[in-house]
């Protein structure tokens, strides 16, 4: 038997499993993102390479319907919606407030969440060990995380006291600010936390901040969109602070470090739980899992014109550094 014989197996058994899918000729998957397009794009392959490394090959025996609401969040309960409606047989939605339309819009829908912070607390699922209903996915939940990116601030600010912490409202909110402060409580920081969504919000908080005399700054939002987030990098460097983000992207515009979840590993084992889904496995049955990879990048042409040598221990530790 050829090998590409052998990956279409599971799609075969699926089908002979599944009766829904046997009433479609190509069963379709909805990819309902924020965000720009080309930034996802290698979050996107990733999803399509390791599905079709499982026999489940777009444009062949599967269709992937990607939909963007960009950074027009409000645009989402009508594009998921729409999805829903065409009769898709798993919707992987990225982030939160995909996620909450996703989990707003229907109870029978397949739902795949990836990179949510906290999916008890968006109410999308009961457990992360028993999600309990439709959904089900890879979550930024990790304890690690925030103690990981703390350290590496401390690391770099010896004797670092006074941290400035920018969020943004987004679900799931209050456990994360819980997180912070009781990982930056356990090695002597004090927390300033800050919250910003606006052009005009960041400037006053930034202000705030000088005031405040905070010596490191934790920005614990999402990606934003590109104006907003070329905004905090300028205004951080202005402030002269030492600054670690959540997301790779920001040192790959000129922010500081980030220490983030692996989003590639993220999306390749979501395309495991799509799979599975195809294969007749039922959401419930799937626990939500944490992130088990994690990526740290640094600019060093960032930290140069700030002025700070990146310890030897931290560049030793480093998966990307941009020089």
């Amino acid at each position: 038997m050829k090998r590409r014989d052998l990956l279409l197996l599971p799609a075969a058994a699926a089908i002979a499993r599944n009766p829904a899918l046997a009433a479609v000729e190509t069963p379709r998957i909805g990819f309902v993102e924020v965000g720009s397009r080309q930034e996802n794009r290698s979050l996107l392959d990733a999803f399509r390479e390791t599905l079709s490394a499982l026999g489940w090959t777009d444009g062949s025996n599967i269709a992937i319907v990607e939909r963007s609401a960009g950074e027009r969040t409000e645009q989402l309960p009508g594009i998921i919606e729409k999805l829903i409606a065409s009769g898709i047989a798993v919707l992987v939605t990225v982030g939160s407030p995909a996620t909450l339309a996703a989990s707003r819009a229907s109870a029978d829908t397949p739902i795949v969440l990836v990179g949510v912070d906290d999916p008890v607390g968006l109410g999308a699922v009961e457990s992360l060990e028993q999600p309990g209903g439709n959904i089900t996915g890879f979550s930024l939940s990790s304890t690690e995380l925030i103690a990981q990116r703390l350290q590496l601030l401390q690391e770099l600010v010896p004797g670092l006291r006074r941290l400035a912490v920018i969020v943004r409202a987004d679900p799931g909110l209050e456990q994360k600010l819980q997180d912070i402060r009781r990982n930056a409580a356990e090695i002597g920081i004090e927390p300033l936390m800050l919250e910003a969504a606006t052009g005009t919000a960041l400037r006053l908080t930034f202000a705030r901040l000088r005031a405040e005399r905070s010596e490191a700054l934790y920005v614990a939002s999402g990606p934003l969109g590109p104006v907003k987030r070329a905004q905090l990098i300028a205004l951080a460097f202005e402030a002269r602070l030492p600054a670690i983000y959540s997301f790779r992207i920001f040192p790959l515009e000129g922010g500081l470090m980030s220490f983030s979840a692996d989003y590639g590993d993220l999306f390749r084992r979501a395309a495991g739980y799509v799979a599975k889904i195809l294969t007749g496995t039922k959401p419930v049955d799937l626990p939500i899992e944490p992130p088990r990879k994690f990526a740290l990048t640094i600019n060093l042409k960032t930290a140069g014109a700030l002025g700070l040598e990146i310890p030897s221990a931290i560049l030793a530790r480093a998966d990307e550094v941009i020089e």
